[in-house]
């Protein structure tokens, strides 16, 4: 069996669920061939207890995974790679990692007391040609900005 805890690397302080943290590698490795159709994935407690989380984090992974036909889990014989992505199962994977995004996103921009509109209007402001964002600027430089962006928003939200 490979090691997937070795090839693992969870971000216990990103914004991104560890469950999803989780999909977006496991797809990555098979899509660079560190895992191949065939090969057998922990159970979802071995895995939960190398990487220190929750089962339930891991079992979230896998059903994701499933849905996606990237791997298959058989009862008694465990889980298993299940074939070479597809274009429409990566393109799958990617819609699904989109929605969760933009679900985080959303549940962010509430939390600050801003509406879906709000939020909205605060991504195409961020897409408009000559946004500092869009140009190679350091990621101090790009905080300031963002955090300049973030108060003009509140600003017009508030009716100052």
């Amino acid at each position: 069996m490979n090691h997937l805890k070795d090839k693992i690397k969870l971000d216990f302080r990103s914004d991104e669920p560890l469950y999803m943290q989780l999909v977006r590698q496991v797809e990555q490795l098979v899509l660079t061939g560190e895992l191949n159709q065939g090969d057998q994935l922990p159970t979802v407690r071995e895995l939960a207890t190398e990487l220190r989380i929750n089962f339930n984090t891991v079992a979230r992974a896998y059903r994701l995974l499933d849905e996606a036909r990237l791997i298959s889990t058989q009862r008694g014989r465990g889980t298993y790679i299940w074939e070479e992505p597809t274009r429409e199962t990566v393109e799958r994977l990617r819609q699904i990692s989109l929605a969760e995004l933009a679900r985080r996103y959303l549940d962010e921009a509430a939390g600050l007391g801003y509406d879906a509109p709000a939020a909205l209007d605060a991504v195409r402001d961020n897409m408009k040609p000559g946004n500092p964002e869009h140009e190679d600027v350091g990621a101090d430089q790009a905080i300031e900005v963002k955090n300049e962006q973030t108060q003009q928003t509140q600003r017009r939200t508030s009716g100052e």
